[in-house]
């Protein structure tokens, strides 16, 4: 029995409205837009509309105030579909930091606006050139000014901040040396783009070998009000830390879409291509690899809603998190090296949409965190081996 027949009447019933949005956005939508390198503006406006993008903020606040389960089941629907969630799956999880660390008033200034569509919070500000996923060494600084702080540095992986009104923001607060501990002296702000464009804030957009919509951020004394620093100053690492668990497992379950996606793709070409009068798929070195895929993918699965179930239950789940993320990640590549190779030639023509969605797969070998992080997590945090960085 798989997992998808233990979900609720509700988790079903949204898994087909995701669908049936989905059906609307066909390959060539996309396809057109990875040519042109071009933000999917309508697919966005259409998960928007539908309230999908708020399912994690509460009803008090205008969402549809749902819960993990519910989430994931959006964001493997997208990929599972052959649309793109990455454009716009940021406003999932980074809005938590918000909802959890958040004042009264800021949650109520930004999340009705932020359910409603006429905000987006897509933007995360952490990594840097020259750190890296190293982030307790971050060197963008934000200095107390009255009842401002001035912001300079640079960020660079920060997708989606063209499309973005609004970014969570990551600086140091404290020199590193100044800091009681490795891990305090950092902050999290709140950054409105639409004022801060021009006054401080530049961005230079990456082009990369997916249609990611990631760029390269510059602060030039940049000043965030005071009013916008996010529950205490100094204790920034801690907030985004909490937040990370719920980006691993969405972005695992996009991962289970895709490997699905990929697995039910390759299927369906081995039942219908004929080679030497026969199916392909009746031959055992076609059969063994899509069947290795799809066993991947469900022990995956699995590992992502074990991690959901903890993640609800307000439960530590980092491990959990940590491998979910690994172990999707891994299943979607090998259901995508698979596909390509089940389809020979066709697997790289671009009207069969599987380059598109192999490049596109492949970026979570990498991020939000590259696997090798998460085995030496793993080897830390849970073996009890010594700390190897």
């Amino acid at each position: 029995m798989s997992a998808a027949q233990h979900e609720s009447d509700e988790i079903a019933a949204i898994r087909q409205a995701v669908q049936a949005l989905c059906e609307k956005f066909p390959g060539e939508y996309w396809r057109a837009l990875d040519r042109e390198r071009a933000y999917p503006t309508e697919f966005v406006e259409a998960l928007t509309g539908a309230g999908f993008l708020a399912a994690l903020i509460p009803e008090q606040y205008g969402g549809s105030g749902l819960s993990m389960g519910a989430a994931i089941a959006i964001m493997e629907e997208i990929q599972a579909n052959g649309c793109n969630g990455a454009a716009c799956h940021a406003q999932m999880y980074v809005m938590g930091t918000l909802l959890r660390h958040g004042s009264p008033e800021q949650k109520q200034k930004f999340l009705p606006s932020i359910a409603r569509g006429e905000l987006r919070l897509q933007a995360f500000g952490v990594t840097e050139p020259t750190s890296g996923t190293d982030t307790l060494n971050l060197r963008t600084t934000a200095v107390r000014d009255n009842d401002h702080y001035v912001v300079n540095g640079q960020k660079i992986w920060t997708s989606r901040v063209e499309h973005s009104d609004l970014m969570l923001l990551l600086a140091r607060t404290t020199p590193r040396e100044q800091a009681q501990k490795r891990t305090e002296g950092l902050s999290v702000f709140l950054v409105d783009m639409r004022e801060a464009r021009g006054k401080g804030l530049t961005i230079r957009p990456i082009r990369t070998m997916m249609n990611h919509a990631t760029t390269e951020v510059f602060f030039d004394d940049l000043r965030v009000p005071a009013e916008n620093l996010i529950g205490r100053e100094g204790q920034g690492f801690h907030y985004i830390l909490s937040g990370m668990n719920a980006e691993r497992i969405l972005i695992a379950a996009e991962c289970i879409g895709d490997a699905k996606w990929f697995i039910g793709r390759a299927s369906g070409y081995a039942r219908e291509r004929n080679v030497f009068g026969r199916p392909i798929g009746q031959n055992q070195g076609v059969q063994f690899p899509i069947a290795r895929a799809y066993a991947q993918m469900r022990g995956a699965e699995l590992m992502v809603h074990e991690a959901a179930g903890l993640y609800e239950a307000g439960r530590d789940c980092g491990a959990e998190a940590n491998m979910a993320k690994l172990l999707a990640a891994d299943a979607s590549w090998a259901a995508a090296d698979m596909c390509v190779q089940t389809h020979g030639g066709f697997g790289f023509a671009e009207e069969f949409d599987i380059e598109r969605k192999f490049r596109e797969t492949r970026l979570y070998q990498v991020a939000p965190i590259s696997t090798n992080l998460i085995l030496s997590y793993l080897a830390e945090h849970v073996l009890r081996l010594p700390r190897s960085y």
